[in-house]
């Protein structure tokens, strides 16, 4: 009879990185010829792994993964089966931490007896959730592996996947790195990491392979990974605080950095930004309890930063702003649809080329090894060893410092209201999404009229004033595109009409 008690592996510690290449032929031969991986012999598999759930989808909801593997290491088409489940963690890090149970079987059927030496039994100790279980999706991948050994004991398996995750007529494509800990400490998972990074693209990757393959049933906008609350408290350490809300955000801005290497999901683009908008807010919030010589810079994400403004910018033009415009300036002349349709045809081509733009700057080495660094950082925030260096005390409790630093920003936006006018407009709109921002990542926090007041107000005047934006934003992308002189006539009588009216209202001091 096979062995049905658990191997030995009560936590799985992985950094995961998509590598975001147009050629993954070359991949192998590159990651072979790096000087951290040039001298150390590769063992290569063939994995097929077929993922279970519910038909309510129990277990991903649970953050729960079980699986059957197929490894086949000669290429005849054997090999052995192995049920592997996986608990715990979160999805805001590239760097995973959770339990892993792993059990040999003897074919493709989930063993009921190998779940008994898991938490599996508290999780469904009548079985019944076992007993519903079926097939939900299946990866298939090559994977080829080496295992560094330092002198210090640390061991880490670097593994390179390449292949496919199927659900039905679905697939998404397979490309990633996974740096494992077999022994030591985590910080090598991100100096080995930073060593390919140098000479390798890398982006780092908060969803699992299980993750992606649920995210297969989805359509495009999806996708896009939204802000999520974070899970705070009063009792929190104001570091581990500051590391909760920035890694959620930073989360936010990475996932869909990922989403856009593959697909054209303008929803996308937009939670990329809102991602990046609420961590610089957060950077700012959390202030005073940051040590600045500790955090990374952002130097290296200009031109990803740039390039995802202009599509931002270019998707509400051509989806939201003028839009709403063109029945009103066409007005069934020919001459003026022949105007639309060149203008719309030239600002597709625009987006189109922002986003190759875009995808071309995420395969430079030198922002895979910045984002990096960012995830480290963030990481160290709550390391009893790191705090020294990366945060400064402060005597207050986590809730009064989340009320005084909301009210200094309250009222700071207040004064701009009242002193600013229409000269301070952009000012103001920055100040009222800052709040809004700290608003929703402090909200457990602070007391709930003062939070419910400050948000309306700050989503308020961002809404307004917004809409101003947009529209002088979408003259200034008709006139770079050469736009026929009508056309931008129009537009721009529009844009006057609202800046008399609107803005100027919700600016105004009641």
């Amino acid at each position: 009879m096979k062995n049905t008690k658990a191997l030995a592996h009560p936590k799985e510690t992985e950094l995961k990185l998509t590598l975001p290449t147009s050629d993954a032929s070359q991949l192998l031969e590159r990651l072979s010829k790096t000087r951290t991986l040039a001298k150390r012999a590769a063992v290569h598999l063939n994995l097929h792994n077929i993922y279970f759930d519910t038909p309510a989808q129990h277990l991903r909801q649970a953050r729960i993964a079980l699986r059957l593997r197929h490894v086949d290491n000669d290429h005849r088409g054997e090999g052995h089966w192995l049920q592997t489940l996986k608990m715990g963690g979160q999805s805001d890090s590239a760097l995973s931490q959770r339990g892993e149970w792993e059990v040999p079987v003897p074919g493709p059927q989930l063993s009921w007896d190998a779940l008994q030496d898991t938490p599996w039994v508290e999780f469904d100790p009548s079985g019944e959730l076992f007993s519903s279980l079926n097939p939900c999706f299946t990866t298939r991948f090559k994977r080829v592996s080496w295992v560094i050994r330092q002198r210090d004991g640390t061991q880490i398996e670097v593994s390179l996947d390449l292949g496919d995750i199927l659900l039905g007529t679905k697939t998404a494509p397979i490309c990633e790195l996974e740096l494992e800990l077999l022994a030591g400490q985590a910080d090598v998972l991100f100096s080995v990491a930073l060593a390919l990074s140098g000479s390798l693209p890398v982006l780092p990757l908060n969803a699992s392979k299980s993750e992606r393959g649920y995210n297969l049933a989805k359509d495009g906008a999806a996708l896009a990974t939204c802000a999520r609350p974070p899970v705070l408290n009063a009792r929190m350490r104001i570091n581990v605080a500051a590391q909760t809300v920035l890694r959620e955000m930073f989360g936010q801005f990475t996932a869909n950095l990922y989403h856009l290497l593959a697909a054209n999901e303008p929803e996308a683009v937009h939670q990329a930004r809102i991602g990046w908008r609420r961590f610089k807010s957060a950077l700012r919030l959390f202030k005073p309890v940051l040590n600045p010589q500790a955090r990374p810079s952002k130097q290296d994400l200009q031109a990803v930063l740039m390039s995802l403004g202009a599509l931002r910018n270019l998707n509400v033009a051509r989806f939201d702003t003028l839009p709403a415009l063109a029945e009103a300036y066409r007005a069934g002349d020919t001459i003026k649809a022949q105007h639309w349709q060149a203008m719309t045809k030239a600002m597709d081509g625009a987006a189109r080329q922002e986003l190759f733009k875009l995808r071309a700057a995420l395969q430079a080495p030198a922002v895979g090894t910045c984002l990096l660094q960012m995830t480290q950082w963030l990481e160290d925030l709550s390391d009893p060893n790191k705090t020294q260096t990366t945060v400064v005390k402060l005597p207050e409790s986590l809730a009064k410092f989340a009320q005084r630093r909301t009210g200094r920003l309250a009222h700071q936006l207040q004064h701009s209201v009242q002193s600013g006018g229409l000269d301070h407009v952009h000012q103001i709109r920055l100040l009222a999404k800052r709040l809004r921002y700290n608003v929703e990542s402090l909200r457990a926090l602070l007391p709930k009229k003062l939070s419910r007041a400050e948000h309306q107000k700050a989503l308020q005047l961002q809404v307004q004033i917004g809409t101003q934006r947009d529209v002088n934003q979408a003259v200034e992308l008709l006139i770079q595109l050469g736009a026929a002189p009508e056309l931008l006539t129009f537009v721009r009588g529009y844009a006057l009409g609202l800046s008399q009216t609107g803005v100027a209202d919700s600016i105004t001091p009641k």
